[in-house]
């Protein structure tokens, strides 16, 4: 039985994904219309979804930057999900970030150990470790929608912003009056 354990544990994982792609159990597919729920602003530009499984990016903000367009660090972001499918989602998302760190963290120590020291600029961190175009440049994993990689100029490092107005207007559009 304990032989066959990890095929339970990988279907497990399998029918996760499934649900988060088809838009199963608590997904946008089985949400009903709120009552009370603001409308998006009819000047607001749509939120655009993206892929993220299997997708990279090279993407990284400035952390400054990030802050001032209403960002907040995805440490300090408040966890919303209730549902079981959400919960497990939210792990997902956090696991697809550490992940995507750990090579820069590998990167940033080699900087470190050839140059006395990490990059101390967000240009310097670009060019050096994230190095788009080059052929040693990191291909991160990518977030969804809301979220962002950021150079944290304190910890000289990779850290995930969050856009929390990104999701809350995300679900006003898909919660509206329309249903969907």
């Amino acid at each position: 039985m304990a032989q066959h354990m990890w095929k339970v544990i990988l279907g497990g994982i399998a029918l996760v994904i499934g649900l988060l792609l088809l838009g199963g159990p608590g997904g946008e597919s089985a949400k009903k219309p709120a009552e009370g729920v603001a409308t998006v602003p009819p000047d607001a530009k749509p939120i655009e979804t993206r892929k993220t499984i299997g997708k990279t990016t090279q993407n990284v903000l400035e952390l400054s930057a990030a802050l001032a367009q209403g960002g907040v660090r995805a440490d300090e972001a408040a966890v919303t999900e209730s549902s079981p499918l959400g919960v497990t989602a939210q792990a997902y998302r956090q696991s697809v970030a550490t992940i995507g760190g750990l090579a820069v963290e590998q990167k940033l120590k080699l900087h470190e150990a050839e140059r006395g020291g990490r990059p101390t600029t967000y240009q310097e961190f670009m060019d050096t470790i994230i190095a788009p175009g080059k052929p040693d440049g990191i291909q991160l994993p990518m977030l969804p929608y809301y979220q962002e990689y950021a150079f944290d100029p304190q910890t000289r490092g990779l850290i995930v912003v969050e856009f929390p107005e990104k999701k809350r207007q995300r679900e006003r559009e898909t919660t509206g009056a329309s249903g969907l």
